[in-house]
């Protein structure tokens, strides 16, 4: 089994910066993917940005350019450094991973991210 752990949300400020931590444990091999969703109040789940691989990144459209996602592999933890934050950025911001040979679906429990404008 695999355990995605993220912490690092809170309530910031309009043009303020958070950075999100996400750390795995346990069976971890050959993790395929990893990457950030968010959920909003009354919408769906999106993407936000994901690494393929160990390098490959892509990002939505709504933050590239002011969010990184980066993977420290010794540390089993994957980052978003937020900036610039909007409002719109608000929602409880999701770790996934997909891991092994299936590949399997890893969903983190959650942190709430909340932009004051």
């Amino acid at each position: 089994q695999v355990q995605l752990v993220e912490s690092g949300g809170g309530l910031v400020q309009a043009g303020g910066s958070l950075r999100l931590s996400c750390a795995a444990s346990g069976s971890i091999f050959s993790i395929q993917t990893m990457s950030w969703h968010r959920q909003a109040p009354g919408k769906q789940r999106e993407l936000v940005a994901i690494i393929i691989g160990d390098s490959t990144t892509k990002y939505a459209d709504s933050v590239n350019g002011r969010f990184t996602i980066s993977r420290d592999n010794a540390k089993n933890t994957m980052y978003l450094q937020m900036n610039s934050l909007k409002p719109e950025d608000t929602g409880v911001y999701y770790c996934h991973a997909l891991i092994g040979l299936l590949p399997t679906n890893y969903w983190g429990q959650g942190t709430q991210v909340t932009v004051s404008s």
